[in-house]
């Protein structure tokens, strides 16, 4: 099992920490009703999914 041989510093651990922040959903348009959806899910306004119906619209 793998275990550090010394501790490490706070200023060493945040650094490593700088790239973690959160980042906003990358959200699109429906190309059928201009409603927002995200990537690679049905949309729920219209029921298009790759420019073919899917399912019905939910109400």
């Amino acid at each position: 099992m793998a275990v550090p041989r010394n501790r490490h510093s706070n200023a060493r651990k945040n650094t490593k920490r700088a790239h973690h922040a959160k980042t906003p959903r990358n959200l699109g348009r429906c190309s059928n009703c201009a409603a927002t959806v995200l990537p690679h899910h049905v949309c729920q306004a219209c029921g298009m999914y790759a420019k073919k119906s899917v399912m019905e619209p939910q109400s």
